[in-house]
């Protein structure tokens, strides 16, 4: 009996953790998993969180000069703007890692921010992936707001 009301608790507490995360409006998440190509001279850049590991702990994310955002489990943003490098930062408490992204004019891009374990605190990593797996993580995430 009292398992399950700390199964319960547990849940509660999850389901909290991802209420802080300003999410996008339903018909912007839907046109965004259109995969439509960015506006004319721009790129477009996702940017998702997949899977449960840490899942109370939203990881921070920053475009260098641009937009910040939270990212829980299963969440991702999507981003255009003029073709160039794109600096990504992300950040878990004290930890920290940056990666630079190339986008070519009409092009889409996918990122991958996932935390890690570390020895005495967890920190964040990206990486960038196929379009195949980035649109498929997309699919089953929700979108978030940037800031």
């Amino acid at each position: 009996m009292i398992r399950g009301k700390s199964l319960s608790l547990s849940l509660l507490f999850v389901l909290g953790a991802c209420a802080n995360v300003p999410m996008a409006p339903p018909q912007a998440d839907q046109d965004a998993k259109r995969f439509d190509q960015p506006a004319p001279d721009k790129g477009a850049l996702y940017i998702y969180r997949p899977g449960w590991l840490g899942v109370a702990k939203p990881i921070d994310v920053a475009i260098v000069g641009g937009a910040t955002a939270q990212l829980n489990s299963h969440t991702y943003l999507r981003l255009e703007g003029p073709p160039g490098p794109v600096e990504i930062g992300c950040r878990v408490g004290d930890n920290n890692a940056n990666r630079q992204v190339e986008i070519q004019d009409g092009q889409t891009r996918y990122v991958e921010v996932s935390m890690k374990i570390g020895l005495w605190q967890p920190g964040c990593e990206i990486a960038e992936v196929p379009p195949d797996q980035g649109q498929a993580a997309v699919l089953g995430s929700k979108r978030v707001e940037p800031q």
